[in-house]
């Protein structure tokens, strides 16, 4: 059935008259009038009577007036429903993300989000960052946030921030009375590695072996809280952005050194679908971790 004849029939139904339904529905007249025969010829039966300017509706046009009455009723309903999220801010967002940014970085700008929208509902899931671009990919989130820029033509991807990396250890470690340290400090040190494959494992790797330097790897894990653990029980030393360690540097339970004139840096990045519909409520919290992201960065770069 084509909607467009049925709202026609149930507009001039409901005014009895062509001339007010046209100007409900913002049509001229003549096309109120097609618009019913077409409905008639098409179902081959008689749905209204013309007495002068008013309308009778017959059995067969009052049936179909009960129902388009409830269909139309519903569809203000769906728009007044709509209007209502809009207004109250209400909504759900659906995120990914990779270990780090979803532990150590996400929190930071969903708590004042979640306080300015208190209607809105956000669930986050931790993958690694090649299943984060998989399911975005595929729609099954909203956002994503790797730690490496995801190939793919199906998905916008946004530098969101920028951290540094730095060599955290426990006190009391031959390298924790120094403000800062050069790459051939590490030589010879035990060090707790991410997870081979995984990005600080090949920007460590590239990094040492840029500045020739040799370490002993005394561990790999894929958790930044076990990498941090580790180095607490004095099993060596482990690179690590410093939003991750910040708890524990503040605690006095680590130290947090940098590198002596070139900093080495991490990046994070925010992925969606290119044809994914943006809501207003999904707009606002990416306009809110832009610009978090910005000042994180510009902070952190001081």
């Amino acid at each position: 059935m084509n909607l467009n004849q049925l709202k026609i029939f149930y507009f001039a139904a409901k005014r009895g008259n062509l001339n007010m339904a046209a100007r409900d529905l913002f049509v001229t007249q003549p096309a109120v009038t097609k618009g019913i025969q077409r409905l008639q010829e098409h179902y081959d039966i008689k749905l209204v009577n013309r007495f002068g300017k008013k309308l009778v509706l017959t059995d067969a046009g009052q049936a179909l007036f009960e129902i388009s009455e409830k269909i139309f009723d519903l569809e203000s309903l769906a728009e007044e429903t709509i209007r209502e999220f809009q207004r109250s801010k209400r909504g759900k967002i659906r995120l990914l993300a990779s270990e780090s940014f979803g532990a150590y970085y996400l929190p930071s700008v969903m708590t004042p989000f979640l306080k300015d929208n208190p209607f809105v509902f956000m669930s986050v899931n931790i993958l690694p960052s090649e299943e984060v671009g998989e399911d975005i990919a595929n729609l099954r989130a909203d956002l994503g946030f790797t730690s490496f820029p995801i190939d793919n033509p199906k998905l916008q991807v946004h530098e969101i921030l920028e951290d540094e990396l730095v060599v955290i250890v426990r006190p009391g470690h031959k390298l924790a009375g120094k403000e800062s340290i050069k790459p051939v400090d590490l030589e010879g040190e035990n060090l707790i590695y991410h997870e081979r494959g995984s990005v600080p494992h090949q920007a460590i790797n590239s990094f040492l072996k840029g500045n020739s330097v040799s370490v002993s790897v005394s561990m790999e894990l894929s958790s930044n809280r076990a990498m941090k653990q580790a180095v607490e029980n004095g099993i060596g030393a482990a690179l690590i952005s410093r939003h991750v360690a910040d708890e524990e540097v503040q605690a006095g339970r680590l130290i947090a050194l940098s590198f002596e004139n070139r900093p080495l840096k991490r990046k994070y990045f925010m992925i969606y679908h290119k044809e994914k519909y943006i809501s207003e409520i999904l707009k606002r919290f990416i306009d809110r971790l832009n610009q978090w992201g910005a000042e994180y960065t510009r902070c952190t770069s001081r």
